[in-house]
């Protein structure tokens, strides 16, 4: 019989799956850390895991696993490496996310153009002749950059037209296996782009090093803001928080940092013209319902035999 371990809260729709499916038992581990989960590992067919690390030794362990499912899409926190090595397969949740992403992104544009926190803060403190000052800015007419434009770029292009903004892209791969129809035309130069948004969402994946350096910042407009809800260390941190202690660029909106949850000391959480979120861009109530369901579907649909291949990651290994 079947056995699923299931590490990480999930929403109750994902646990009644497994409870729903005859000839399958699981744990359920509501902690999120790698220690509370790994002493059950030997016994699992199958893993759910949340955001928390699973490393080459827990792996080590796992002497029945044949499919990790990542409640997400990203896995910097798997060791791929050792699933290969032990034939393994990695499954993420598709497009369960984007939308939830590209709202959070257009939020952070909003409430930075806004200069929300500083307006919070201007009642609460009973500043009111703060609105004088006329810091809150438009996006109508305003020209955005999209950084990686897949699922959540798209859809942040679409919402960021409703706005009357002007929109461009920056897409290598895209651009090498075919830029989608739409309004929205690619960036050949990043720096160029960089140059000519008043605003930049960053929706890449992270790589060996930033996507977004002090070069690149160097290159924005004083006036600009830039956004990341993708990953922390897809923009360089430091570099950031230079720029904008000099006045080198407007504000900021971040929903992911370098370390998570920022250390008590980092420089961000000081600065009144940067709005900072914890890493909420796709943890709405509607999409942990999606994200749960499509996590344990994987589990269940590769241990029958009819995994999806496109949400396999280490594609080889999704009949295995």
């Amino acid at each position: 019989m079947p056995h699923v371990l299931v590490a990480g809260k999930l929403h109750p729709s994902g646990i009644d799956l497994l409870r729903g499916r005859p000839g399958i038992t699981f744990d359920y581990v509501e902690e999120v850390s790698e220690a509370s989960y790994a002493p059950l590992i030997a016994r699992a067919d199958g893993l759910v895991i949340r955001t928390q690390p699973l490393s080459a030794a827990t792996v080590a362990k796992a002497g029945r696993l044949r499919i990790v499912s990542r409640h997400g899409v990203g896995y910097d926190s798997v060791d791929l490496a050792a699933l290969n090595a032990r034939g393994i397969a990695l499954a993420v949740v598709g497009d369960v996310n984007s939308i939830s992403v590209a709202e959070q992104a257009m939020t952070l544009m909003l409430v930075a153009a806004k200069r929300g926190f500083r307006a919070d803060r201007a009642v609460r403190t009973g500043d009111w002749s703060w609105r004088d000052g006329l810091e809150p800015g438009e996006l109508h007419g305003k020209r955005l950059l999209i950084l990686g434009y897949g699922r959540a770029g798209r859809h942040l292009a679409r919402m960021a037209g409703g706005f009357g903004m002007e929109i461009r892209a920056f897409d290598p791969f895209l651009a090498r296996q075919g830029w989608p129809e739409g309004p929205v035309a690619p960036v050949a130069d990043l720096t160029g782009g960089l140059a000519w948004a008043d605003f930049v969402s960053v929706h890449a994946p992270k790589g060996d090093r930033p996507l977004i350096g002090a070069a690149d910042l160097a290159a924005m407009k004083p006036s600009a803001i830039l956004v990341n809800t993708a990953r922390g260390g897809v923009v360089d941190e430091p570099a950031l928080i230079a720029a904008l202690a000099e006045g080198r660029l407007a504000g900021a909106g971040l929903d992911v940092f370098e370390d998570e949850p920022p250390a008590p000391g980092n420089p961000l959480l000081a600065m009144d013209k940067v709005i900072l979120s914890p890493h909420v861009a796709g943890l709405t109530a509607e999409c942990a319902e999606r994200m749960a369901i499509g996590a344990v579907r994987n589990v269940l649909d590769f241990l029958e035999g009819r995994a999806d291949p496109a949400l396999i990651v280490n594609r080889d290994l999704s009949d295995a």
